[in-house]
């Protein structure tokens, strides 16, 4: 599973690549986003709780792998705890409330629900990790004196300073629509303390943070079925038109994640059709299990049966399921009867029987870049 993943990740990447000269996709999963919660230093147990604020931008360059960059702050708190180190003209350890700092973060993400989901989830669980760099003053530095106790006394220091570590984290995501979503994320990262050498832990010191952040996708998501689609008219299987309607065919049927397409839209999309060469090859798709046309097919039939009629061609209309559902003897009904349902349906509007010839494949390996979502279809193409 996880090698098939990878494999459909690298090829939805080079299609996404290949496609965006020619798909009418805006934004290709960049998104933006901001957030707060609270940040909490390791010191020898978890300190107060400071005020955290983030806001990000990033991109996933495929539904599954992505990148982004996380700008945070302001505030962090250091408890007076044993083990922390003490000013010269002090007899409790050093503590700092809400002391000022900045923080960039770049993260590659991995979304595990998409891995496994055909297409978008309506909750994403995602994980991130990567490089960290803060900012702030020095705050304090060894004074080379000690008490009677041995313990080891800091002066203030202002000089600036930036300290580098990593961080990693996890996060569960609410998909509102297909371009708004809410998400929960914790963060743990370990760099050297923002408190300089009154912190115990000062070559390393953990920072834990909770955020609830606000995100926004340019466009809206577009997830597996719609990157393929772009990817197949990249390579020349589907035209741009086809793979701006099947985009469009999946919001109509995935309400609950994607906003749903006004009537006006779909009519308006139709029209886009009218006066334009339809391509010798078409395809339409199918849900899992299903071998029923939607408005949408017809629509796309019809024009493409206006075109055939007036050539001396003859065409194959090839049924397929996916093999990864279904049994063979399942998988090849199926087929048949999403043939069958294209075939009878061209000759409604006219087209010689005589021209078509009605072909079943059965359960095929996938067919375009190693989605099995995309082998649920019925092809159309000029017989040889």
């Amino acid at each position: 599973m996880k090698l098939k993943a990878l494999a459909l990740s690298i090829a939805l990447a080079a299609g996404v690549f290949a496609a965006n000269a020619q798909t009418a996709y805006k934004g290709n999963d960049v998104f933006v986003g901001i957030g707060g919660g609270v940040i909490s230093v390791y010191n020898g147990g978890f300190n107060s709780p400071s005020f955290y604020g983030n806001i990000m931008v990033g991109k996933y360059i495929t539904p599954v792998w992505g990148v982004r960059a996380v700008i945070g702050g302001p505030f962090q708190t250091l408890d007076a705890k044993v083990g922390n180190a003490f000013d010269v003209d002090a007899a409790n350890p050093r503590a700092y409330k809400n002391q000022l700092f900045g923080e960039l973060n770049v993260d590659g993400i991995i979304n595990f629900s998409n891995i496994f989901a055909d297409d978008l989830a309506k909750f994403d669980v995602y994980a991130f990790l990567g490089p960290t760099v803060n900012f702030s003053k020095q705050n304090t530095k060894f004074a080379n004196v000690q008490n009677e106790q041995v313990a080891v006394k800091v002066v203030e220091d202002n000089s600036f300073k930036a300290r580098f570590g990593a961080t990693a984290g996890l996060g569960l995501g609410y998909n509102i629509t297909n371009a708004f979503e809410l998400a929960l994320e914790g963060r743990f990262g370990i760099t050297p303390s923002i408190f300089g050498d009154a912190s115990q832990y000062r070559k390393g010191e953990g920072t834990g943070r909770l955020t609830l952040n606000a995100i926004w996708t340019i466009g809206g998501k577009h997830g597996k079925f719609a990157r393929a689609a772009a990817a197949a008219a990249a390579a020349g299987y589907l035209s741009k038109e086809a793979a701006d309607a099947l985009a469009r065919e999946y919001a109509a049927k995935n309400p609950k994640i994607v906003e749903k397409v006004v009537e006006k839209e779909v009519v308006k999309e139709v029209e886009k059709y009218i006066n334009k060469e339809i391509p010798a090859s078409t395809a339409v798709f199918f849900d899992i299990n299903k071998a029923v046309l939607n408005q949408k097919d017809k629509a796309r039939l019809q024009l493409f049966a206006e075109d055939i009629m007036n050539v001396d061609s003859k065409f194959v209309v090839a049924g397929y399921a996916d093999k990864k559902t279904g049994s063979a003897k399942r998988n090849q009904t199926l087929s048949e009867q999403r043939a069958k349902a294209v075939f009878d349906y061209l000759v409604s509007l006219g087209v010689p029987a005589s021209k078509l010839e009605c072909v079943a494949n059965g359960g095929v390996d996938p067919i375009f870049f190693n989605s099995d979502v995309l082998s649920r279809t019925v092809i159309i193409k000029p017989a040889k």
